[in-house]
């Protein structure tokens, strides 16, 4: 089948959107997915600094939202209690994971030990071929078990996270990785709740993200980062801003938050920003990070003193098919405003998307293929940084 994709086919080059072919039917164990939405995240704009590391030319996107149009032979079967996916269903695409390795069988398939060849490096081997563009030349495949900036999207059902048709499917992408790490991390990894505290460094998408989960458990939260219209986002949701720039940081976070925080989540891959944070923990805190650091941490004397841990949290240790139906229930009730944070675009304008979210103008974009925003002009386009409900 063919259909149209946004393809990068040079680490300097823009996305073109293109005709692209996929072979018509899902393997088993496979479905085929029409996009609603997608996220974009930094994650794929990085693929720009990977150093030749990402395959190119391909189709990139990997917070994918749609509807199955077609399941492989025997169904498609995904993991948790309710299996089996059908033509029709709504679902929302996650990360890919073997499924066997120890991790994956410990339930921790963000530390699956195929997890970079597997989201990173152009998938599995068997599956070279499926994506091409219009002349037949290859593409690389199933970023992240996906390549959804794209109108259909060839998945495993494992990948894939059944949810309530009611929800606004075209916005639920990033509901598989930004929105899912910076939750999960405050839900899953922190395991935060009433009476604890959490300093939260960057207030993007996954920053954001962790301090709507940390209000809906009751926590208290400081926001730390150098864009105004980001802080003024996370005090309209719980959390207490403080510029990135603030004299006596730390000892400012440790006033606000009774004598250090309990937690801190780095999003910042700064290495002054890190310090800062270790600092500000008390006695026993832990330091969570979500960033790539490309370059050397070094840590000041004294930051690791008294218990103070610090460790990198990948997709917010979430088991995807646990963690975005509870995100999508927390939404119901009002409790994690996500679509907040989104601005939606049409698939042809993915490289004014990049812009503004290179620029910081938008928290989240998302893609939507058929052009139109969900519900027209109403809450989730428009403004910069999405707009009030």
């Amino acid at each position: 089948m063919r259909f149209r994709a946004a393809v990068l086919r040079g680490y300097e080059t823009p996305f073109a959107v293109e005709e692209v072919a996929l072979r018509a039917e899902p393997a088993p164990g496979e479905v085929l997915v029409r996009i609603a939405g997608c996220g974009m995240c930094r994650t794929d704009l990085a693929v720009r600094r990977s150093a030749g590391r990402s395959p190119l030319p391909a189709v990139l996107g990997h917070e994918g939202a749609g509807v199955v149009v077609r399941v492989g032979a025997g169904g498609g079967t995904q993991s948790g209690p309710d299996a089996e996916l059908r033509v029709g269903d709504h679902v929302v695409l996650s990360f890919d994971s073997c499924g066997h390795c120890p991790n994956c069988r410990a339930a921790a398939p963000a530390y699956c030990d195929s997890f970079a060849a597997l989201n990173l490096l152009g998938g599995r081997a068997e599956e070279s071929r499926p994506l091409t563009d219009a002349a037949g030349g290859a593409l690389a495949p199933r970023w992240f078990g996906q390549s959804s900036f794209a109108e259909y999207a060839l998945v495993r059902a494992r990948n894939a996270v059944r949810v309530d048709p009611a929800l606004p499917l075209a916005l639920l992408g990033p509901l598989g990785c930004g929105f899912l790490t910076g939750a999960g991390a405050v839900l899953n990894a922190f395991r935060a709740g009433p009476g604890d505290t959490l300093v939260v460094l960057g207030a993007g998408a996954v920053g954001l993200a962790a301090v709507l989960a940390a209000t809906a458990a009751g926590a208290t939260t400081v926001a730390v980062d150098r864009h105004r219209g980001r802080l003024e986002l996370a005090e309209r949701f719980g959390a207490t801003p403080l510029p990135a720039g603030t004299p006596g940081l730390p000892e400012r976070i440790r006033r606000l938050t009774d004598g250090g925080a309990r937690f801190a989540l780095d999003t910042t891959a700064s290495a002054p920003l890190v310090n800062d944070a270790l600092r500000a923990l008390r006695p026993t805190g832990s330091l969570g990070l979500v960033a790539r650091f490309h370059t050397p941490l070094p840590l000041e004397p004294g930051t690791l003193d008294r218990g103070r841990g610090i460790r990198h949290i990948c997709e917010g240790d979430a088991v995807p098919a646990l963690l975005i139906p509870r995100l999508t229930r927390l939404w119901q009730a009002g409790r994690f405003p996500f679509d907040q944070l989104i601005r939606t675009y049409a698939l042809d304008d993915v490289n004014e998307a990049e812009r503004d979210c290179e620029a910081g103008r938008v928290v989240k974009p998302v893609l939507v293929p058929d052009g139109a925003a969900p519900g027209g002009a109403g809450p989730y386009g428009g403004a910069p940084y999405g707009a009030a409900r």
